[in-house]
């Protein structure tokens, strides 16, 4: 079913692109602009491993919708594996395995948000369940191939979402924190695991040495530094990162209690003792939730988005579930309440991922409604072109026409090796650029040249004026 789910998506969904003549969206424009290159780092704060993937499926399949649709639906088909597989290798039955495999489909993050745009965040879901596998598969073993292969696991899911690293640290103290596990982690064997880790992420270790300002380039999406006394500072971020914790979990534990309430199962029911997997399950969740809070304390961060809890909570359905299999025929018919709800909630929502593909939305995703066609034809009126920069990576959908085309924004690396002539740069819907690009083009040494130009590229679905697109050409400055 997983996999029929993941087949239909990346069939449609460049179906639908190519019949409406649309783009995609903000974050999938931004992978259009990095996967032509390999590179240790991609800036704007961001790991580099979705990427790296996006430039071998981009090598298999072209540039086009169709590469950006394989990579997220192979990750979201691994990630919904790996949690169906290491649900079973904990002793579960495969009800059990199910409901907490498609229990994660209740997360809207996942069913809806992950279906139209993200992109590191669905290689944080995948190599979250991979971490999760590859722990408990070293658990079961404990062999050198099994201490290699958890290496390999947590330098990839370093290198997939960097808060990654917050879930190992809650692994790691859930394995220290029981008897029956704890000699996994002491035993000698575990620096082979952190020596394969290591040598995963030594080279983007080296590249944000050598760019420390690109690891906190999006730092202010934290909050950090708004003011205020520590108190209120630490008070402030505890209540956002509640609220982050509850807009990410509320459906999925609506779901489970309806589902028990479904099955007669009293909280008092609840209660009873605790088998060695639900223990690490849970102590895995409780540990990422402390750490996440320490951190936020520590850090004065006072904005979250929910999205960022990933990483941790999407553990709660496997613990849901495993809780329910401890509770015998109730537990069993809450299962299949959850199955059922989870798997229709999914199917449901199909035709709107697919109506959204085209639409974009109303806010940033709305740059997936503009002709493409038509823009890449105004801009090369006068001549091609072989550089486009802009102040925002919208523009990557340009390679959707042109995959020869070098598309540059403002937080890429490198940007001046790679500006060339005939260079252009372009801005969308506003009389001025931002003041970031123009300063790196300045340092590339280059300046803008000639009158501006507006154009009025038409949107699909949208107003009939079409957006304002302002293009001015750029020169390479002479040397005195």
């Amino acid at each position: 079913m997983i996999a029929l789910y993941c087949c239909i998506q990346v069939v449609v969904l460049p179906l639908a692109s190519l019949w409406a003549g649309t783009g995609v969206g903000v974050d999938d424009s931004e992978q259009l602009l990095y996967m032509r290159f390999l590179w240790a780092g991609y800036g704007g704060a961001q790991p580099p491993l979705y990427s790296w993937l996006g430039w071998l499926t981009s090598s298999v399949f072209g540039t086009n919708i169709l590469a950006l649709k394989v990579l997220k639906y192979s990750l979201i088909f691994v990630a919904l594996a790996s949690v169906f597989v290491a649900t079973r290798k904990l002793g579960y039955s495969q009800r059990t395995a199910v409901a907490a495999t498609l229990g994660l489909l209740l997360f809207p993050q996942l069913t809806w948000e992950m279906q139209h745009t993200l992109s590191h965040t669905v290689a944080a879901f995948c190599f979250s369940a991979l971490l999760l596998l590859a722990l408990i598969e070293l658990l079961q073993r404990k062999s050198l191939l099994a201490y290699a292969l958890f290496g390999l696991a947590i330098g990839a899911a370093v290198l997939a979402k960097y808060n990654n690293v917050i879930l190992l640290t809650a692994m790691v103290l859930a394995t220290l924190s029981m008897r029956e596990t704890r000699q996994v982690i002491l035993r000698p064997q575990i620096m082979i695991s952190m020596a394969v880790a290591l040598l995963v992420c030594l080279p983007t270790l080296y590249w944000t040495a050598s760019h420390p300002s690109e690891l906190l380039a999006r730092s202010y999406k934290f909050g950090i530094n708004e003011g205020g006394g520590a108190f209120l500072v630490a008070l402030k971020g505890i209540v956002d990162f509640a609220g982050a914790v509850r807009n990410f979990a509320i459906l999925p534990v609506a779901v489970f209690a309806v589902a028990m309430l479904a099955g007669r199962i009293l909280p008092t029911t609840l209660r009873q003792q605790l088998s060695d997997s639900e223990k690490f399950l849970w102590r895995v969740l409780g540990f990422g939730l402390c750490i996440t809070t320490i951190l936020v304390i520590a850090s004065g961060a006072t904005m979250f988005r929910a999205r960022w809890l990933l990483p941790v909570l999407f553990l709660l359905p496997v613990a849901f579930a495993a809780r329910m299999d401890a509770l015998g025929d109730r537990g069993r018919t809450a299962q299949y309440l959850t199955i059922t709800v989870a798997a229709a909630l999914a199917v449901l929502v199909l035709p709107a991922s697919w109506a959204y593909q085209v639409y974009g939305g109303k806010g940033m995703g709305r740059v997936a409604r503009l002709d493409y066609q038509a823009l890449y034809h105004d801009l090369t009126a006068d001549g091609a072109i072989k550089t486009v920069t802009s102040d925002w990576h919208w523009v990557g959908n340009l390679r959707l026409v042109d995959p020869d085309l070098v598309v540059l924004g403002k937080e890429v690396p490198g940007f001046a090796a790679l500006l060339q002539e005939p260079a252009i740069l372009i801005w969308l819907d506003k009389p001025e650029p931002q003041p970031e690009i123009l300063d790196r083009i300045h340092q590339a040494g280059f300046v803008l040249d000639g009158e501006r130009r507006s154009l009025r590229v038409p949107e699909f679905f949208g107003s009939s004026d079409g957006r304002l697109v302002t293009v001015v050409k750029l020169k390479r400055q002479e040397a005195k």
